[in-house]
């Protein structure tokens, strides 16, 4: 399965990039590819780069890669509930992460791990640093999984769908933490997310996603209020809207392609009400709106203006 295919983009020092797309496009092999955690055997990564400081990490040994997840690159993975040890407090597993790169004392990594809880909103942290993960409610455990990412302050925290199994109050505090951490570290930061929503409030720059590659990139201005990409288009319809009466909620029609067997051309167009005889054949070329703004696109081809005609 090509569950990802020739994806590119660039990270900014204290930006936070959101990759958006639906269950199945490839946001979380990506995120598991830029800190090698995909099993090999099976998976590998059959060519391309991970530029990170110059290095590629596709080149790094494991040893070397091992140093890096933890210090430099951080991730939060999607389920808080099962992302922390059960049996095991949640003292210990943020302090195990202190010692394993940083040559400090088990006292100086015990007081590092109270600054990032204090940090994080963690009340009485003194107290809450000897308790196991089931004492924590979801909120306070995906508060602690972000601790344990940030304690060893890296340069990328990479997010997958961090915020997915808390209700709306908890997401919108979780939300505000991020903002509060990046000004305070400066931390670059990547979400992963198919919420919209989550996007609107936190994100810099967003990449658009649909089986296995990046379909449309840009400013969050850009892709909110200039959407060019039909499927982009298509997530930003099956929003639900509360500022507007009668507002219908619109799906996207069919299903994702075989990514066993990717078509050839665009991998939208079977869903795709816009779709031309080119779109089934040949993918499309990447055109550039702006310096930030790209979509990959054949209604942005000159001879498709009747069909551009159709969609004002």
């Amino acid at each position: 399965m090509k569950a990802v295919r020739g994806v590119t983009f660039d990270l900014y020092k204290g930006e936070t990039l959101a990759i958006v797309g639906e269950s199945g496009c490839g946001k979380s092999v990506t995120s598991q590819s830029i800190m090698r955690l995909i099993p090999n055997p099976p998976g590998k990564i059959v060519h391309g780069s991970i530029l990170f400081r110059g290095n590629d990490l596709t080149k790094l040994k494991e040893p070397q890669m091992r140093n890096i997840r933890g210090a430099d690159i951080s991730m939060i993975f999607q389920d808080p509930m099962t992302a922390l040890n059960p049996t095991i407090t949640v003292g210990e597993q943020i302090i195990e992460g202190i010692l394993q790169h940083e040559s400090i004392t088990r006292q100086e990594a015990k007081k590092k791990a109270l600054e990032m809880l204090d940090l994080v909103g963690i009340p009485n942290p003194k107290e809450r640093l000897k308790h196991h993960p089931h004492q924590f409610s979801g909120g306070m455990r995906q508060r602690i999984v972000i601790a344990m990412a940030l304690v060893c302050q890296p340069e990328v925290l990479i997010a997958d769908e961090p915020t997915t199994a808390l209700d709306v109050t908890i997401q919108a505090q979780i939300l505000d933490l991020f903002k509060d951490i990046q000004k305070k570290t400066g931390v670059s930061i990547i979400l992963i997310t198919h919420d919209l929503g989550v996007v609107a409030q936190v994100a810099d720059r967003i990449a658009v996603m649909y089986a296995g590659k990046i379909v449309e990139a840009g400013s969050r201005r850009e892709i909110f209020y200039n959407p060019q990409h039909p499927y982009t288009k298509g997530l930003l319809n099956s929003v639900p809207r509360l500022d507007l009466e009668g507002a219908e909620l619109i799906p996207i029609g069919g299903t994702p392609p075989d990514l066993f067997s990717p078509p050839k051309g665009c991998p939208f167009t079977a869903r795709c009400s816009y779709a031309m005889e080119v779109c089934d054949r040949v993918y499309p070329f990447k055109t550039y709106l702006s310096n930030e703004h790209h979509v990959d696109c054949w209604l942005q081809d000159e001879r498709a203006t009747k069909i551009l005609a159709s969609m004002k």
